[in-house]
């Protein structure tokens, strides 16, 4: 009787942490983003939850997206369509 109350609760305790899992692997990139000064931070957020429907199939897309804008530097190309010296570097 008592292990079967022990298997439900750590079932629960299982239910519970992978749900609170899932939460905080979609806000990963919106943190990145808000951490990075990023100017598409929204968009990034709500394109994380839009990848649970698609199995995370664009998850990778959205962590280059993410990670790619700097602060000092912009998105490291020149006008001309070259990469920046610090970037080529």
């Amino acid at each position: 009787m008592f292990l079967d109350y022990f298997a439900l609760g750590v079932l629960v305790f299982v239910v519970i942490t992978l749900f609170y899992a899932v939460i905080a692997i979609h806000d990963i990139l919106h943190l990145m983003a808000k951490a990075r000064n990023r100017p598409h931070q929204d968009a990034i957020h709500v394109a994380g939850w839009v990848s649970l429907f698609t199995l995370h199939a664009i998850w990778p897309f959205l962590f280059i997206w993410a990670t790619l804008y700097h602060d000092d530097r912009g998105w490291g190309i020149r006008q001309d369509g070259k990469l920046s010296a610090e970037v080529a570097g």
